[in-house]
């Protein structure tokens, strides 16, 4: 995986690619979650490389790509992952977004349509907004203060044991934290912004269609917030496949990686494209 650099006005964008490849049918975009950095695919990365091209980055203001004003929405998200995959030539992307990263994904499908080749949530949700009350978006646009008043040790703890049920899982979360350590106003910053942003594309009330073909993947032991509840809603609605992953936390893909890569595999087989 080779480290490039994207320019924005916020900020530069770190992210890794390598398009050297077996397949060139379809290109793998792997965006991580919120707080969460490109380290949380290595499974994937691993699995992937070299068998089709594959791209995951440091988001807006995590981790490497850092420092980054946020003064920026998910649409500018999008947007610079757009400009991204047209400088990497990826035509013919796949998204695999965990979390907010999925988020991103169906921002990207809403400004984008018909550019997706196929789109996978792992532990994400619905963005649509009658999937969540008035109270839920009145909380996510005011976690910023709760990140910064709540003791770094116990969020350190909460961060990790709260996301992934594996010893690897937490173990990488608890890494991916330390970035951090000593600095948990841009910690807040980070998470109350990235919440905040995720309100106001809920509240555009888009219908953030999905034209690909589509699976969402979900822990049976995801507790962040009601994801288990909004991925019954979303494939009772629309119909994408769903597949539950038993034992597995909201980070289903560091928890049982093996499980997940198939679950991929599956799908890029469906939506496989001639070279």
């Amino acid at each position: 995986m080779l480290e490039r650099i994207y320019a924005t006005p916020c900020g530069d964008i770190h992210y890794w690619v390598n398009t050297i490849a077996e397949e060139n049918g379809v290109q793998m975009v792997f965006l991580p979650g919120l707080t969460a950095d490109h380290r949380l695919f290595d499974k994937q990365i691993e699995y992937f490389e070299g068998r089709y091209p594959v791209i995951v980055w440091d988001a807006p203001g995590h981790a490497a790509s850092w420092p980054f004003t946020f003064d920026f929405n998910l649409f500018d998200k999008a947007r610079w992952l757009d400009e991204i995959l047209i400088k990497e030539k990826f035509d013919k992307p796949i998204i695999i977004g965990q979390s907010m990263g999925g988020y991103v994904g169906q921002t990207y499908a809403q400004l984008f349509p018909g550019k997706l080749s196929g789109f996978i949530s792992i532990d994400s949700a619905p963005l649509q907004r009658e999937y969540v009350t008035a109270a839920e978006i009145w909380m996510l646009k005011r976690m910023e203060p709760v990140y910064r008043h709540y003791p770094w040790k116990s969020l350190l703890k909460t961060g990790t044991r709260g996301v992934a049920t594996s010893e690897y899982g937490r173990q990488l979360m608890r890494s991916i934290m330390m970035v951090y350590d000593g600095d948990q106003d841009r910690y807040a910053k980070l998470s109350g912004h990235g919440f905040r942003i995720l309100a106001e594309a809920m509240e555009a009330n888009l219908p953030y269609e999905i034209k690909c073909p589509a699976l969402l993947i979900c822990g049976e032991k995801d507790h962040a917030g009601s994801c288990i509840r909004y991925n019954k809603a979303w494939h009772k609605k629309t119909g994408i496949p769903i597949e539950w992953i038993k034992g597995a936390g909201h980070n289903s893909n560091t928890d049982e990686p093996g499980i997940v890569n198939e679950l991929i595999q599956r799908l890029v087989s469906l939506v496989r494209i001639p070279s």
